[in-house]
Order: structure tokens, then C-alpha cells, then sequence
């Protein structure tokens, strides 16, 4: 729930504590924000630009096709790597609809979470993903309204990472989960539905990204295949990166010239973050 949350965020404009007025989160200072009828406030400092996060459409296929299991072994291994952490709330960086976030409440009823994204149809289910989580929008890139030291546990799950300010939100024992696709991901759909391939340079980037706060204390990988029909590989295509620009009629033709079922393998490295 939203009012469990307020006391790990703060305001996006001056950083003084929140409240909650009915249906108003506000500051001291006099800076207001409304919570939405889903049960979400938006944090952003602005207007957000249009098309800002993932579509109604993407977030729709998301929901139908992690709800269908395919990606579980992705939710076990995440759920996992969480099991440690410090004194805080659980942050989620480009929480999408809550569903790994929810997964890992589940195993660690003690804790509140934070569901943090830009997209609003995203939002709006992720404040309903699980009775302990808020969900908040704010633009992940930039400084988010979350006070310092406020989060025990972040997971970042296939979303971009502000490394500077992951490591000033984290408690000095706090751990950074994150989940990244490998070269070989979906790597059988590559060439015959055009998806975009994953940098193979995307560890040296990690790096880069994490490094002056964060020191890397495990990695490993995990990998499983998947069994897909037509409907399951287009919900597939369309719940990624892939979904801001496929075209749904040429995907439908390139999909019906694959074998019935298509076997595809899926691959993600997860590393696991603490400060110095």
C-alpha cells in the first residue's frame, strides 16, 4: 500500500518528508501530487514526455505471457539471489508490473516495497500486484525520490540503471540484484522476427554503469527453454524492446513461417552489488 511507503520516499522537488492527505500525497513545503483512482503516484518532477515507458499494448503482453509461467525460472533465480540484504524497503528499478517485486515480498514478508516506472498502464498494475507494494512513477535515468539509505534490497530486471543514484538510495549493507540479458537470448527469433540483439559488451557496460559506487560479488548465469506457439511468440516479441516498433502484420507473417512450436532458449546473467 501507497501510505506504507511514504516514509522511504521523499519529495521529488525539495526532499522533504511526504504525508498523505486522503488522496493527496504532499510535502511541507506545499508540493502536492495525486494519487491516482489504480492506487499509484507519479514523483516526477515534470510533465513526462509523451510515449514515456512501455505502452497499454506492451504491458498488456507482459502481463499474459509472465502470467502464463514461462518466464518462472527467471522469478526462482531473482528470488534467490534477494534472499540477502540490509535494513530497508525493497526498491524496484523499472518494475514494469510488479511481478518479480511481488514474487520476492512473497519470500520476505517483512519487508515493504517500492515498484518505481514511467509507464502508467504499468503502474496502475503494479499497485495492485501485492498488498505490500507502493507503486511510484519517476523517470529511473534521473535522481529518484527516495530518500538515502532508504532501501535494504534494489532489483533491476531488464531496466536501465542510474548507478550513482542506486548507490546512494542503498543502506551501507544493502544489496543490488540485477538481471541482464546474455548474447544468447531468445538468440533462435533474432534474425527471423527481427528483434533486437543484446550487446555482447553489455558486462564491460555493467561495469561502467555500477562501478564508482557498487563492487560486483557474484555473478552467474541462468538458462531454460521454452516451448512457444504463434500467440505465445507474438506476445513475446510484443511485451520487449522489440514491442516500441514491430509492426503487428509483418510479425504475424514472419512468425507463421517458423515450425510449430518454436524451441527458444532463454539466457540471463545475475549479478549480485553491495557498496565498498
Amino acid at each position: 500500500m501507497l501510505a506504507d511507503v511514504l516514509d522511504y520516499l521523499h519529495c521529488p522537488h525539495c526532499e522533504a518528508e511526504l504525508t498523505l492527505d486522503g488522496a493527496v500525497v504532499r510535502c511541507d513545503a506545499g508540493h502536492s501530487f495525486d494519487v491516482a483512482r489504480q492506487g499509484y503516484v507519479s514523483l516526477l518532477p515534470g510533465t513526462p514526455r509523451a510515449g514515456s515507458g512501455d505502452s497499454a499494448q506492451m504491458v498488456a503482453a507482459r502481463e499474459a505471457f509472465l502470467g502464463a509461467g514461462h518466464f518462472e525460472p527467471l522469478a526462482e533465480a531473482v528470488v534467490q539471489a534477494a534472499e540477502t540484504g540490509g535494513e530497508g524497503c525493497v526498491l524496484d528499478l523499472g518494475a514494469g508490473i510488479g511481478w518479480q517485486l511481488a514474487r520476492v515480498l512473497d519470500s520476505q514478508p517483512e519487508r515493504q516495497g517500492i515498484a518505481l516506472d514511467v509507464s502508467r498502464p504499468a503502474l496502475q498494475r503494479a499497485a495492485r500486484a501485492h498488498p505490500r507494494i507502493g507503486a511510484v512513477g519517476c523517470d529511473i535515468w534521473g535522481a529518484l525520490p527516495v530518500r538515502s539509505g532508504a532501501a535494504g534490497l534494489v532489483l533491476n530486471v531488464f531496466a536501465p540503471r542510474n548507478g550513482e543514484e542506486i548507490a546512494r538510495v542503498m543502506s551501507s549493507d544493502g544489496l543490488l540484484v540485477v538481471a541482464t540479458p546474455t548474447p544468447r537470448h531468445l538468440g533462435e527469433l533474432t534474425g527471423p522476427l527481427g528483434l533486437l540483439s543484446v550487446d555482447s559488451r553489455k558486462p564491460e557496460r555493467l561495469e561502467r554503469e555500477l562501478g564508482p559506487g557498487l563492487e560486483l560479488r557474484s555473478s552467474g548465469e541462468r538458462e531454460w527453454r521454452m516451448s512457444l506457439g504463434p500467440g505465445e511468440l507474438e506476445t513475446l516479441v510484443m511485451m520487449g524492446p522489440s514491442g516500441f516498433h514491430a509492426d503487428r502484420k509483418e510479425l504475424r507473417a514472419r512468425i507463421a513461417a517458423l515450425p510449430e512450436p518454436v524451441e527458444v532458449r532463454a539466457s540471463v546473467t545475475l549479478s549480485a552489488w553491495q557498496s565498498p
